[in-house]
């Protein structure tokens, strides 16, 4: 899946904890996070923290990964 916003990130988070079976409240506090923080995630919410959305995504068990693009012209895109 390609991510290119918080929007996306937060599908696959929710998508991975309902394929796990867990809830929402089961997942944050297994994740050691609020409630409050994981719906806000989920919900594309664009201000949290990153050390915190890295946090779940471990505890998940989501693998990211990043590939440098070169740089392109205006209208290459």
């Amino acid at each position: 899946m390609k991510i290119s916003s918080a929007e996306d990130i937060g599908q696959l988070i929710k998508q991975k904890r309902k394929d796990d079976g867990l809830t929402l409240e089961d997942a944050a506090a297994v994740c050691g996070v609020s409630y409050a923080f994981l719906s806000a995630l989920e919900n594309g919410k664009e201000t949290v923290r990153l050390n915190k959305v890295l946090q779940v995504l471990q505890c998940l068990s989501i693998d990211l990964s990043a590939n440098a693009r070169t740089w392109a012209a205006p209208g290459e895109l």
